[in-house]
């Protein structure tokens, strides 16, 4: 387990109320106060947006996160990051830090020839550019170690209680003992789906890096988040 459990906010305007620009607004501002908190990855995932939208919205989250990230150290690496969802080309072109794999999506190392490429086109990354894989068993997360993820997000482990039963069909619970296997990767691994405040100690437990969530983050107030996955 890493010394500090790492946190990831991973978008979802949508789960806000009002029209598209009350929403938008919304997640905005979520954005700044992950960032301010000290969340250390953003994860911008709003698939249904095409590509000049998610463009658009992409400069206007990195413009949140780097203005409202705290200064707590000259390290780019320790500061709140944002990856992009899927889309590498739109996180070349507006300078995000990342990209994050779905589980069938590209290879990671096939991304990286990717940014290698875009390059000659789009200004390159300062730094290192980000890699996340989405795993849902053990095997997945050892095929994104030996590919070149910087880290797996694992999921689902628990259950979401509100989830439809369509969506609980399609993604059965992998559980603790899925969650500890993938754990063995040579990379850190976050646990995702159904992870609350009162089971994410168990997460850790087994194994996890950190935590990923949704609206474990858009539904309370982060920095209370923040400093109680912390303290665990």
């Amino acid at each position: 387990m890493a010394d500090r459990c790492l946190l990831y906010y991973i978008t979802g305007r949508n789960e806000f109320r009002g029209d598209e620009n009350t929403r938008r607004r919304a997640l905005l501002a979520k954005i700044a106060e992950a960032a301010r908190a000290g969340v250390d990855y953003i994860q911008l995932r709003e698939k249904d947006l095409s590509t000049r939208e998610l463009e658009l919205l992409a400069r206007e989250a990195l413009t949140s996160v780097r203005t409202s990230t705290p200064l707590r150290t000259e390290v780019r690496e320790l500061r709140t990051r944002l990856l992009i969802n899927s889309r590498t080309d739109v996180a070349m072109a507006v300078g995000a830090d990342g990209v994050h794999l779905r589980s069938d999506d590209v290879a990671p190392d096939e991304a990286r020839r990717v940014v290698t490429n875009l390059s000659a086109h789009c200004p390159p990354p300062t730094g290192h550019f980000l890699v996340a894989a989405s795993c849902h068993t053990a095997e997945d997360a050892f095929r994104a170690a030996s590919e070149g993820a910087d880290f797996a997000v694992f999921a689902p482990v628990f259950e979401k209680k509100d989830a439809p039963l369509f969506l609980k069909k399609a993604a059965s619970p992998a559980g603790l003992a899925a969650l500890r296997e993938a754990c063995r990767a040579k990379i850190p691994v976050l646990a995702l789906g159904g992870v609350t405040m009162q089971n994410a100690a168990s997460c850790l437990d087994a194994g996890a890096a950190g935590i990923a969530g949704i609206r474990l983050f858009q539904e309370n107030k982060i920095e209370d988040v923040v400093r109680a996955l912390w303290a665990l």
